[in-house]
């Protein structure tokens, strides 16, 4: 349902020159399944999945999502998927319905449809109470609930969550994690980006983890626990993060670049016209 096939996003950087964000990063994300993609903060995952989302094109490489290349067919992939993270606005002067409608509306849904799944949505995740509620008045449970729900108002195959907990108290997490999954038991395809340990074990049933721009390891949970001799997740990902940083230190002196940051070749230069070379990651 997702292919990533070796995605590459660089931008210019005027003091630093050509940088990376993401840089040859590969992985499947397969109908049905929650596929975690965990780093850092300023690891790539954003990056990653404003690319998938076709908001950013990328430098080089390429991207199918529900059949569809996020640069040649960007109009088919936003009717496919639903985008969600911890920052997704509210509009403080549009009740809950009336933003749902709203969206439901953009994505082109025949007025009875767009009424029939609003009511299964408002019933689903317990929002009646509040429908004529504006958004200046919500508390921050409820402007998830509608963030969720204008995210699936299309009925998606493809659902793409960007930190969605971020910032959120113990119990409006919970309630967020717990309508994933039971996204995920309606059959949709979901890609959910974080940094926190917990949220992927309780949710995915598999894993990419992401450092410095590129992938680091994917694969199912206990796989990779055991490939690596490593006792859980956080485990894991610290002795990841730990040896990417070591290999970075051992290529390249940290005096001949500011600290994080991979210094390429232009894009534009003519031998290599699509993926600059000289690496390292400014994500």
């Amino acid at each position: 349902m997702i292919h990533v096939e070796r995605l590459c996003k660089s931008f210019l950087d005027y003091q630093r020159g050509w940088v990376f964000a993401v840089r040859d990063v590969s992985f499947d994300c397969r109908p049905g399944e929650i596929f975690g993609l965990l780093g850092p903060n300023g690891a790539g995952k954003t990056t990653t999945l404003r690319i998938l989302s076709t908001v950013l094109k990328p430098t080089a490489g390429h991207a199918i999502v529900a059949g569809h290349d996020v640069v040649a067919e960007p109009q088919a992939v936003r009717s496919s998927i639903g985008y969600m993270s911890a920052s997704t606005g509210i509009y403080d002067r549009m009740s809950a319905w009336e933003l749902v409608e709203y969206f439901g509306r953009l994505y082109g849904l025949h007025p009875e449809r767009l009424r029939e799944r609003m009511e299964i949505i408002f019933d689903w995740l317990k929002m009646n109470d509040f429908r004529e509620t504006l958004g200046s008045k919500m508390s921050t449970g409820m402007k998830q609930k509608v963030s969720i729900a204008r995210t699936i108002v299309h009925d998606p195959p493809v659902l793409i969550f960007d930190e969605p907990t971020s910032g959120l108290d113990v119990l409006v997490q919970r309630v967020v994690l717990q309508k994933i999954l039971e996204l995920r038991d309606m059959g949709k395809t979901i890609l959910f980006s974080t940094h926190a340990m917990h949220e992927v074990q309780k949710l995915c049933q598999r894993v990419a983890i992401i450092h410095q721009g590129e992938l680091q390891v994917a694969g199912e949970p206990h796989e990779l626990l055991k490939r690596f001799d490593q006792p859980d997740l956080e485990e894991l990902f610290f002795h990841l993060v730990d040896r990417a940083d070591q290999e970075t230190a051992m290529a390249e002196p940290a005096s001949d670049r500011p600290a994080g940051a991979r210094k390429i070749r232009s894009p534009d230069q003519p031998d290599l016209p699509s993926l600059p070379t000289e690496d390292e990651t400014d994500s």
